[in-house]
């Protein structure tokens, strides 16, 4: 680190709220949270309702629209190559839209199949890959660096309210237009997404001219996930989210509703209204998680939040006694595991962009959702295995324990040291110079 005499001062950050840039940026990520909601419970409830569809066939409609992720590795590597990540974005959104508007022309004409439902799966999955590799190089131009944990913290709260109040919103919608017509909102939120993305100035480094000798995207590919591996904070951090997602998807919003309701004797209602309460935890550590993190230091608050995620599973999987207490436990966990993930994911996120370096941003975030969104299917997969053998109570327990242990990646590494993110311009000599990384500033 510098001396006192050379460390450039740091003047407080100007509300993001001010910045119409950023605004718009989120208000379109946020509208189309809200769509997501409409679909995660239409789509399904097509299957079943128009298509008759089987537990295990709707089950591998939930497993087709994480199957792209595990592309995204060789997607993030051509991304980086492409000079307007702002343009993949909103082309992204179109597809996304168009792929949807799809569904309620076929229902129109009474064409509706299983292998359409699959296919939009595949395809609104794999646009998703798309927007998410491509984000990464375009917030650390829309957002300064003394700014990260603050966006990050606006973005995760509309997304942790969406899942307040989407569901009910979604239920009303599909109740009064079928699930059908009810997806074209949700189509129609990534247009207006699309919209507000393109009105965002485009300030991105005009088209650099074409190598001839440049590596081809297997190479560029691999050395995204060299990257990570070699880098003390990506490697740890990336081990941790792995574990977590692991044993986060042992347990399962499935198992966990089958454990409530056969398990804990619990009515479809009171399931609703416990998860529903314990999803404002999401929402309330959203809101907290800058100042929690300006508290704590930004390492300390990713350790904190990777116990508290999954370690409430555990609170659940115990609950006993009146219906009242058990309801109360099952959204006891449910609150601290949403303020846990807030926690968690807002802060890594942050520490994540500082750094990786530009040239690198789309590669690594390829290679990082391979392997975290990757490991979630194969989690998804061993909880039912385990809730076949064992019962669905130890599997909880096993989700919770097995989940906490992610911390163990975190401890050795340079993480929990790191108080903040650090200037805009790091210092000379600071880690990864070379490769162009920013620096973190430990406590």
């Amino acid at each position: 680190m510098t001396g006192a005499d050379s460390t450039p001062a740091i003047s407080r950050p100007v509300s993001l709220w001010r910045d119409r840039r950023f605004t718009r940026f989120w208000a379109g990520n946020s509208v189309s949270q809200f769509g997501d909601r409409i679909t995660e419970l239409a789509l399904p409830l097509i299957a079943v309702s128009a298509l008759n569809a089987s537990a295990n066939q709707v089950a591998w409609l939930t497993a087709l629209i994480w199957t792209p992720n595990l592309l995204a590795i060789l997607l993030g590597a051509w991304v980086d190559q492409q000079p307007r990540k702002r343009r993949l974005m909103i082309l992204a959104d179109l597809l996304r839209a168009a792929v949807l508007l799809s569904l309620p022309a076929a229902y129109a004409f009474g064409a509706v199949t299983l292998a359409h439902l699959y296919a939009v799966a595949v395809l609104a999955g794999a646009a998703g890959v798309l927007f998410n590799t491509s984000y990464p190089p375009f917030f650390v131009r829309l957002v300064p660096r003394s700014s990260y944990v603050d966006a990050n913290s606006k973005l995760s709260t509309s997304r942790s309210a969406s899942y307040v109040v989407g569901p009910a919103i979604g239920g009303a919608l599909v109740q009064a237009l079928t699930a059908p017509v009810a997806i074209v909102v949700d189509a129609l939120t990534f247009l207006a997404s699309a919209v507000l993305i393109g009105r965002i100035p485009d300030d991105e480094p005009p088209p650099a001219t074409k190598d001839k000798d440049a590596p081809s995207l297997a190479r560029r590919a691999g050395e995204g996930l060299a990257f990570v591996v070699r880098h003390p904070v990506l490697r740890a951090s990336l081990g941790c989210a792995a574990t977590v997602n692991f044993f986060t998807f042992v347990a399962g919003s499935g198992l966990l509703v089958l454990f409530a309701s056969r398990s804990l004797g619990l009515s479809a209602g009171t399931i609703g209204l416990a998860l529903g309460v314990g999803a404002t935890g999401a929402l309330l550590g959203a809101v907290c998680a800058p100042a929690i993190s300006r508290r704590l230091g930004v390492g300390r608050s990713i350790v904190a939040g990777a116990v508290l995620f999954p370690a409430p599973i555990a609170i659940a999987a115990a609950a006993d006694g009146p219906v009242w207490l058990r309801a109360g436990a099952l959204a006891g966990a449910e609150f601290l595991s949403g303020f846990g993930v807030m926690l968690f994911d807002i802060n890594l996120n942050s520490l994540q962009a500082s750094v990786i370096p530009d040239r690198m941003r789309s590669r690594v975030a390829g290679a990082y959702s391979t392997i975290n969104y990757g490991i979630r299917p194969v989690g998804a997969v061993a909880g039912g295995l385990l809730a076949t053998l064992a019962g669905l109570r130890p599997t909880l327990l096993v989700a919770a324990v097995g989940g906490a242990l992610s911390v163990l990646w975190l401890l050795p590494s340079p993480i929990p040291g790191i108080r903040s993110l650090g200037p805009e311009d790091p210092a000379p000599g600071a880690v990864g110079e070379a490769e162009g990384e920013s620096r973190p500033v430990a406590g």
